[in-house]
């Protein structure tokens, strides 16, 4: 289980930074800096948008039980 639980935490984890690294920037931070805060879009997300930040909420939400599963599990474990 803690093996499963680890490969799962990996696999999240490296998900959860590309797809954190493929949202459009919108200003005012670090995108910014390097020029892509140029471009503001005001009419909205799109609907590949809407889907990469529903993806990236719900690889977040895998990424916290498998925290959360592996320190329980180490916490009884030893």
């Amino acid at each position: 289980m803690k093996l499963a639980l680890q490969i799962v935490l990996i696999i999240s984890s490296v998900l959860l930074v590309l797809l954190i690294l493929l949202h459009r920037g919108r200003g005012g931070g670090l995108s910014s800096l390097f020029g892509g805060g140029v471009q503001s879009s005001l009419s909205g997300s799109s609907v590949v948008e809407k889907n990469l930040d529903r993806l990236t909420l719900f690889t977040g939400a895998i990424w916290l039980i498998a925290i959360i599963g592996s320190g329980m599990l180490m916490k009884v474990g030893g």
